[in-house]
């Protein structure tokens, strides 16, 4: 497989990447924080073509990226906690990962046969266009399983050369101001929790506490 590098804000680019993950096939894109890679939701041949791509054990699910608040529905139950939706006010777009109870018909290759689905809004505009012609995308890091991070194309292309068919670039801010994996919080059971540290712990932790039940009592 030759793997082609393209601006993301080539429109040409874009329609390639459209196409290409309508086919059922695995992109790679930028996000806010790291680089990622892509595939159809619906998909557990993508799904499938993604793991393989990374070399990832298949046991791991699979986090979704949505370009806005109505891509949910397709995704997760409602209604969402009190807890979920303050959050998501708060913190949507940018690097926070919610893990919300999954709808039934997701494939149990995305979830890992698991009830909850863990799902983001990236703050990257050029993500965002990409998002909303697509819909609602599997994304996971775009490297091989156990490898660094990535934080240019380039990069990228060094670990996944030949495995994906394409790396939409764009590398305008430098490697060391790019933020780090997205803080990830548990909202699918009664108390909220972080699960994975990241940039915006402090706050999140704030903001849970401001909005629990007993911090209104007098």
């Amino acid at each position: 497989m030759k793997t082609r590098i393209l601006a993301l804000d080539d429109p040409a680019a874009l329609d390639l990447a459209c196409a290409l993950l309508a086919d059922e096939q695995v992109v790679a894109a930028p996000t806010d924080t790291v680089y990622g890679v892509f595939a159809r939701p619906d998909s557990a041949a993508a799904i499938e073509r993604l793991y393989l791509a990374k070399a990832r054990p298949p046991d791991k699910a699979i986090p979704v990226l949505i370009s806005d608040d109505a891509q949910l529905g397709a995704l997760v139950r409602s209604p969402l906690s009190p807890a979920a939706i303050a959050l998501i006010h708060r913190f949507w777009p940018g690097a926070l990962t919610l893990i919300l109870p999954g709808l039934p018909h997701l494939p149990a290759i995305l979830t890992a046969g698991q009830p909850t689905l863990a799902v983001r809004m990236p703050d990257h505009d050029g993500l965002r266009r990409l998002l909303r012609r697509t819909g609602p995308l599997a994304a996971t890091s775009a490297n091989r399983s156990g490898g660094d991070e990535t934080h240019t194309a380039a990069e990228v292309a060094a670990q996944l050369d030949g495995r994906i068919p394409l790396i939409l670039a764009d590398d305008p801010v430098p490697v060391t101001d790019r933020g780090p994996a997205s803080t990830i919080v548990d909202c699918s059971g009664p108390v909220p929790t972080i699960v994975r540290a990241g940039p915006l712990d402090a706050a999140v932790r704030r903001l849970l506490a401001e909005s629990a039940p007993h911090a209104h009592r007098d």
